[in-house]
């Protein structure tokens, strides 16, 4: 079982930091590359580079009332939550379908009901 994280590319874990620009302010972001490759995925499906799709997350959460102490953590998190809702089929694979069109009320009341 392990051999299939053991031995996977090493370059998914290596950490890549991006310099962007933010309501005008440069900040630095680090991640590891499997999770750029999520994000730049997310992004591409509704039009976006990744740079406008961090500043979207950022304002949206700003806006949501978020902490964002760790908003690497929360872009961890978008990912695997993406990859999650992909394999319960509340995101579809076909990454040409924009995430935007999906339903997200009725996306994330099942999300709600599994968790609680």
């Amino acid at each position: 079982m392990c051999e299939l994280f053991i031995k996977a590319d090493a370059r998914l874990w290596e950490s890549t930091t991006r310099s962007l620009r933010i309501d005008g302010m440069v900040t630095s972001v680090r991640l590891e590359n499997f999770f750029w490759s999520k994000l730049e995925e997310i992004a591409r499906r509704d039009g976006m580079n990744v740079v406008q799709l961090i500043t979207r997350l950022h304002h949206e959460s700003i806006d949501a009332g978020h902490d964002l102490g760790n908003f690497t953590s929360f872009l961890r998190v978008c990912c695997a939550r993406y990859l999650d809702l992909q394999l319960t089929g509340d995101i579809p694979g076909d990454v040409t379908r924009p995430i935007s069109s999906l339903d997200a009320p009725v996306i994330l009341g099942r999300e709600r009901a599994k968790y609680h």
